[in-house]
């Protein structure tokens, strides 16, 4: 399926996005921490910190632009400790909150280790820089085309997460505070700081529950370190958020499903 072939491009670049454990994710998201003014801003011009802490669980379908009818990918997340679902049309695999599984053939490749919360933490963009042990740096502003946007950068403690080396540049809309782009350092291989960018760009968005949460998201060719033009674009569709927990079941192991060993 293009779908899956698509996506498993990006996974070396976005694998290293993924900051925490789900156990670390649990603990940081749950923290109540003090934001800088124009984090605060930003956050707010998305519906605020508060309203996001509020919800429980989100589930969305993701399509790229040129799927065939192979109904898209679904994902199931628990905001609170990051336990997740992911549902394709042969597959399915998880966290359960304490393993990992797939439900798969043995042509499966994907490791659920490492696809667990991939999109998620693009997705939930800006609210996920507002975990605890982030620090908060003011950088230049960017110019796409005409346009120029002020940003910040987001940087991990040391022992946050499997990556605290990553880096992460929010530039946002200087009269709205709403956020434009952002750029990526991948480190997770390397262990080492990067100067290397990955970009995305948050230009369509629609609002749930009082929150401005992505329809869709574009990554972008990268030139020189800097976005020229829309390489793919994914589609978030029937998309919930909710204010209710979910059960435990929800994300349990599929009957027969491998359990995979978190190295």
């Amino acid at each position: 399926m293009r779908f899956l072939i698509t996506l498993s491009l990006i996974c070396f670049c976005v694998f290293s996005c993924k900051q925490s454990t789900q156990t670390d994710s649990a603990s940081a998201a749950s923290a109540k921490i003090t934001l800088p003014a124009n984090v605060s801003k930003v956050l707010d011009a998305h519906g605020g910190y508060d309203k996001w802490k509020e919800m429980k669980a989100m589930i969305y379908t993701i399509k790229n632009d040129d799927d065939d009818d192979d109904g898209g990918e679904k994902q199931t997340i628990d905001l609170e400790d990051r336990r997740e679902k992911v549902e394709g049309k042969d597959y399915a695999m998880g966290f359960d909150g304490s393993q990992y599984w797939v439900d798969a053939d043995t042509s499966f490749k994907k490791n659920p280790v490492f696809y667990t919360n991939l999109m998620m933490y693009f997705y939930a963009m800006p609210f996920v820089i507002s975990d605890a042990g982030i620090s908060y740096t003011d950088v230049s502003p960017f110019q796409f085309e005409d346009n120029k946007y002020p940003g910040f950068k987001v940087s991990y403690d040391t022992g946050i997460g499997v990556s605290p080396e990553d880096e992460y540049y929010i530039y946002y809309n200087p009269e709205t505070y709403q956020m434009e782009w952002l750029a990526y350092t991948v480190t997770y291989f390397s262990k080492e700081k990067s100067a290397k960018l990955g970009w995305i760009r948050y230009d369509d968005w629609m609002e749930m529950q009082g929150l401005k949460i992505p329809s869709s998201m574009a990554w972008y060719k990268v030139e020189d370190n800097k976005p020229v033009s829309e390489r793919n674009r994914r589609q978030f569709e029937t998309v919930t958020l909710s204010k209710t927990k979910m059960t435990d079941d929800t994300f349990a192991a599929a009957a027969g499903a491998r359990i995979v060993e978190n190295k």
